[in-house]
């Protein structure tokens, strides 16, 4: 049994180019056996790229993707993809539409003797809801159904890894809903290190073990999913999760006093910054001054824009009474606001507001 504690891949500082331009930068994660790590970021920031490289359907340029004792790519060497124990799941599933779903799933075992063979599609069948489709052919199935064939097919190898490039986008609704959770109880009984590509922010914390939040080629930040959200080491990164305010605040004495309200604080004297998130602050009855400028209704919440001091923040009220236009108070949650440092805040477009 593999020790869950050791990496099944290990990527170590690997770059990739391209004329004209650096697809991935120096980028460095772990994926580990039984866990699902979602790598989370925009459309060309290098997603897909890094998944190909761990599939080895491309050469590194600098760095080495290590499995075990394996060195399965660094440059000039690269070990072919049927030989990595690293399976692929792309968009467009990719069945055989001569064969049915039992044969698509068995497709890739069939150097196993008959009776073993059938018992693993008949596990992958069962694990997957899917057997009482085994004779269907796939122009017959559902969307949620071929994407359900097509990842079963590639665990049917049992490989170390498991990568899979935005396997839900093309499900809307109730039906992404249902489709990921069979898909989620699937993943975590083969065990295997997952990593899933998604640009959805919601998405990733649902289903991440771990974190990876990439942007412009290189990795911001990994992690469980509520400490990259919670504490993001850069405004980027914040970003990505959701949306934030940029608060600034005056530290003295161990205190930073901002237009919202004062909490303790960290860190040196002086002015600083904190991204504080919607749901950090709420309306009250007595706190720091603001106007209310604007109330949408967002479905389970309203979201407030409120004013104080020049500066706007968005909080999201949850209370019984819409807010209305004028003075109010608000309150700040202190565990909830994080200090940008230094080069963190480069990356901050928007001063006020930001969202994937």
């Amino acid at each position: 049994m593999s020790d869950p504690l050791e990496p099944a891949i290990d990527i170590r500082g690997v770059t990739r180019t391209y004329p004209g331009s650096v697809a991935l930068d120096a980028v460095s994660l772990a994926l580990r056996p039984g866990r699902i790590t979602c790598l989370l970021g925009p459309s060309g920031c290098g997603k897909s790229t890094l998944l190909r490289l761990i599939a080895g359907l491309e050469p590194v340029d600098a760095g080495e993707i290590v499995s075990g004792a394996t060195l399965l790519s660094a440059p000039g060497h690269i070990v072919p993809p049927e030989a990595r124990g690293v399976g692929l799941v792309f968009q467009d599933f990719a069945l055989f539409p001569h064969l049915n779903v039992s044969d698509n799933i068995g497709f890739g075992i069939g150097h196993l003797d008959a009776r073993t063979r059938r018992e693993r599609t008949r596990g992958l069948l069962d694990q997957f809801k899917l057997a009482h489709r085994a004779d269907a052919w796939p122009h017959t199935l559902s969307g949620g159904e071929q994407q359900r064939v097509a990842i079963a097919r590639a665990l049917a190898r049992e490989p170390a890894a498991l990568l899979l490039d935005e396997p839900f986008s093309g499900l809307d609704g109730d039906l992404k809903a249902e489709v990921r959770e069979v898909v989620l109880s699937g993943l975590r009984a083969a065990r295997a290190a997952i990593l899933m590509v998604t640009h959805d922010p919601e998405e990733a914390m649902l289903l991440a073990d771990d974190l990876a939040l990439m942007s412009g080629g290189r990795l911001l930040q990994s992690g469980p999913p509520q400490h990259c959200y919670r504490n993001p080491v850069s405004a980027d990164a914040a970003r990505l999760l959701g949306p934030a305010n940029l608060v600034p605040a005056q530290v003295e004495a161990g205190m930073a006093r901002t237009p919202f309200g004062a909490f303790a604080a960290t860190g040196a004297d002086g002015r600083a910054d904190y991204v504080i998130r919607p749901e950090a602050l709420r309306l009250a009855a007595d706190g720091a001054s603001v106007t209310i400028v604007d109330v949408r209704f967002g479905g389970a919440v309203h979201h407030v824009t409120v004013e104080a001091e020049g500066v706007t923040a968005t909080l999201h009220h949850r209370g019984g009474e819409i807010p209305v236009a004028g003075p109010a108070w608000v309150a700040i949650d202190p565990a909830r606001a994080t200090r940008l440092e230094g080069d963190a805040l480069a990356a901050f477009r928007d001063p006020v507001i930001m969202a994937p």
